[in-house]
């Protein structure tokens, strides 16, 4: 495993992600009665995916790929939903997503962030409460009861979101430093498919967060 080959497949399934979103957002442009099998479809099929390569990390080589095509689709339908109300707002999102982790990797880099004990353990934790919040939100709305966190341009809302993005550009840095370890250790080949991608998980979700926030913001002006 070497950081060379690592960065060399995080950018094989960002392009795989990109097209993949790309195709579908002009897809949906053209006929929206396509919109929500594109979210299912790519949501559910990427997270079974994501699933199988967390807990069998050497089928990375196969399911990363299959994850970056599915979530791909699933992120150019919710693209498309939100450039429908905001016009350019996905664009905004997306160079912002690769600033922060410009930045994130940087202050890595530098020391300013580091993957100690303690930060991981607050990461972990933090994260592990979102995905419990969301996973709750989820089940509840089958029951029509729907959480006004997800749905409010509140200053309260957009104060969360802003804490949820943060814990979402953290988490970066325990990929980063997964990365490292694994070089460090000698890991094998293979893994690095499986460090890319933990990256692709981990800027999709950020760029889920921004997304969300901007069009909070957005929703407060208009």
């Amino acid at each position: 495993m070497t950081l060379a080959g690592t960065a060399g497949k995080a950018f094989i399934l960002l392009a795989v992600t990109t097209f993949s979103a790309g195709l579908t957002w002009q897809q949906v442009a053209v006929n929206p009665s396509i919109l929500m099998p594109a979210l299912l479809v790519g949501g559910i099929g990427g997270f079974i995916l994501a699933l199988i390569a967390s807990f069998r990390p050497q089928s990375a080589p196969i399911t990363a790929p299959l994850y970056a095509s599915l979530e791909g689709i699933f992120l150019g339908a919710v693209s498309a939903m939100y450039n429908a109300r905001f016009a350019g707002l996905p664009m905004q999102a997306v160079m912002l997503t690769f600033a922060v982790a410009a930045g994130v990797f940087v202050l890595y880099r530098m020391g300013v962030l580091r993957a100690t004990e303690g930060f991981k353990r607050m990461i972990v934790a933090a994260t592990l409460g979102i995905m419990l919040f969301y996973l709750v939100s989820f089940v509840l709305s089958f029951f029509n009861v729907n959480i006004g966190y997800f749905q409010s341009t509140s200053m309260i809302a957009i104060g969360i979101n802003i804490a949820v993005a943060a814990v979402a550009a953290l988490n970066l840095v325990l990929d980063f430093d997964r990365i490292d370890e694994g070089v460090r250790a000698g890991a094998p080949r293979q893994l690095e498919w499986f460090a890319a991608f933990g990256l692709i998980v981990t800027l999709i979700w950020l760029y889920l967060e921004l997304l969300r926030l901007l069009s909070r913001l957005q929703g407060r002006r208009d």
